[in-house]
């Protein structure tokens, strides 16, 4: 990445402007892009193949004492390709995977998209009835999992009538009758012949969410593409990608001046933020994704992995990962962490404060990128660096993006009006199969089609906007909104609390009441709930502060960081 305060503030002004624009207008090569020779598919399979014919000997993968290089994620991956196709799979079919972070992860998404089948992430804490809606909601022909979630996979199968092969990868547990064994799939198979692809293929990417069931979200993988390629290359310090084309000489160049990309993804590869910003990106220019080894996050392990493998791009969701992060550098051994360039988040809130603490301690000219942005769209970006804070949920929108009130008006900048986030340009198709929340979600205005992921926000004056909250989760107290993450924020400031979520519990007189569970910061004593409550009565309308506080080891949060409401509610509710 560029060094130096001159050539960071161009990178950054560089890449701002890339973020900011839409993925259909990307730079050309006219106008300083890499050179590249004839239009090439805009497909991941096709852009990692040429990628790997051009850096075969680089490392590709790094987890634990296995390094893969880029030949060998090729040709693994084209093996699997080939047992795939002889299952029966064919264009958009799709392909579950029921795996932690992993090679394997990423050799099933490769193999996936070399037949043009459609790969499905699942969350591996699901339990059998959640596993079978997304198998069936997906129809899924192919399941790939780690045999340590086979007892799961077994009782499931009988009810699986959709499956036609079901592969397991070896970690330590029990065979699963009827399962096959991965590697041995691979050692059966010869390598998969490439074919022509379409960027009009579809990609299923099921989103966590916080409440309800699942839903798949289709997009054109054509349009992922070019995002990944407009502004990974910023990241470097070189110019844009515009054709396909061009990733394989930029991985040449980056491979013969030692600057690969090296990218680690904290959280998931099931969530979208661990795939498509910790690992696609590095891979469609020839880079490295390096995983953790455990199956949780280890801080001490994190940080060891940055420096033994000079990791330049970090990527977490928001504080749940960035707050035991950075007690980790504060509490622990001292680091180097040298070739940390960026950490990049997306997904939960990322407070100002612990920015900074990050970028305290990571090299001059390093800074972070905070993504307001879904599997629905990308709505904005925020860009903060050790001398140049960024106020929490503040960020510059992409092109394009307004904010609608509830009558589909604009709201005026500056007039301090909530309103929902609109996203246009190259949104997503819509759910699978439902056309209802698809009609809802993605819908024209003025005859421009925008993508409503949402999310609420404020304009200001400068036409920047202040994130306000998920829609989904508003609470409604006396015909008062309240959205919980800008409570949860206030919380959070305290210094005797770690974590905390907001939400809604009926109430007989307001509809609704606003209440929260909290933790406390580690290393010192419990908060008293009320003694939160009052200080908060200090910072907040009154309406938006919570009537009861309840004090827990620990939030309830999902794997990938998000928060469980669901979870935080039951405690609440079976406080006592």
């Amino acid at each position: 990445m560029v060094g130096g305060r001159n050539g960071l503030d161009a990178s950054l002004t560089r890449l701002r402007s890339i973020l900011s624009c839409s993925t259909r207008g990307v730079v050309g090569a006219g106008d300083g892009g890499v050179p590249y020779g004839p239009p090439m598919e805009r497909h991941l399979a096709t852009v990692w193949e040429s990628v790997a014919d051009e850096v075969g000997p680089e490392v590709a993968v790094v987890q634990g004492a296995t390094r893969l290089t880029w030949s060998e994620l090729d040709d693994r991956s084209a093996r699997l390709a080939s047992a795939l196709l002889d299952a029966g799979v064919e264009p958009g079919t799709a392909v579950a995977q029921y795996l932690y972070n992993s090679p394997e992860y990423l050799e099933t998404t490769f193999a996936s998209l070399k037949v043009r089948a459609v790969p499905v992430n699942v969350n591996y804490r699901y339990l059998d009835d959640e596993l079978l809606h997304l198998l069936d909601d997906s129809e899924a022909r192919v399941l790939v999992f780690h045999a340590s979630l086979g007892d799961r996979v077994a009782r499931v199968l009988p009810r699986a009538s959709r499956l036609r092969l079901v592969v397991e990868v070896d970690d330590g547990g029990p065979h699963v009758d009827g399962a096959v064994r991965y590697e041995e799939l691979l050692a059966g198979h010869h390598p998969a012949a490439r074919r022509t692809r379409s960027p009009d293929d579809i990609t299923l990417t099921y989103t966590g969410g916080t409440t309800g069931l699942p839903k798949g979200v289709m997009a054109r993988i054509g349009n992922g593409v070019d995002a990944t390629l407009s502004s990974t290359p910023v990241l470097l310090g070189h110019p844009p990608v515009t054709d396909p084309a061009g990733a394989a000489p930029l991985a040449r160049a980056l491979a013969d001046a030692g600057a690969r990309l090296v990218g680690l993804p904290a959280c998931p590869l099931m969530h979208a933020t661990g795939l498509t910003i910790g690992a696609v990106p590095a891979l469609s220019v020839g880079g490295t994704v390096v995983l953790l080894d455990g199956r949780g996050l280890d801080v001490d392990e994190l940080w060891t992995l940055v420096d033994r493998e000079g990791v330049m791009a970090l990527t977490v969701v928001g504080d749940a990962f960035a707050r035991p992060m950075l007690r980790g550098l504060r509490d622990g051994p001292p680091r180097s962490l040298a070739s940390l360039r960026a950490i990049l988040s997306s997904g939960a809130m990322f407070s100002t404060e612990v920015k900074q603490g990050l970028l305290e301690h990571l090299p001059e000219g390093a800074y972070v990128l905070d993504f307001i942005a879904s599997t629905e769209g990308t709505m904005g970006t925020s860009i903060a660096t050790r001398n140049r804070p960024a106020a929490t949920g503040h960020f510059t929108p992409s092109a394009g993006v307004k904010v609608f009130d509830e009558h589909d008006r604009e709201v005026e900048p500056g007039s301090g009006q909530g309103g929902v986030v609109a996203v246009p340009g190259a949104i997503p198709l819509g759910y699978f199969k439902d056309p209802a929340k698809t009609a809802r979600t993605f819908r024209e205005v003025d005859g421009v089609a925008y993508s409503f992921p949402g999310d609420w926000a404020t304009v200001e004056a400068d036409g920047s906007l202040t994130l306000l909250g998920r829609g989904s989760q508003c609470i409604n107290t006396g015909g008062e909104k309240v959205f919980p993450e800008e409570v949860e924020e206030a919380i959070k400031r305290l210094p005797a609390v770690d974590d905390a979520l907001v939400f809604g519990v009926p109430d007989e007189r307001f509809g609704q009441r606003v209440v929260a569970v909290a933790s406390a910061a580690p290393g010192g004593p419990a908060p008293d709930g009320a003694a939160i409550v009052a200080r908060l009565r200090e910072q907040l309308s009154a309406y938006k502060v919570p009537r009861e506080v309840l004090v827990v080891d620990e939030v309830p949060r999902a794997p990938n960081g998000k928060a469980d409401y669901p979870g935080a509610r039951a405690r609440f509710e079976a406080r006592g």
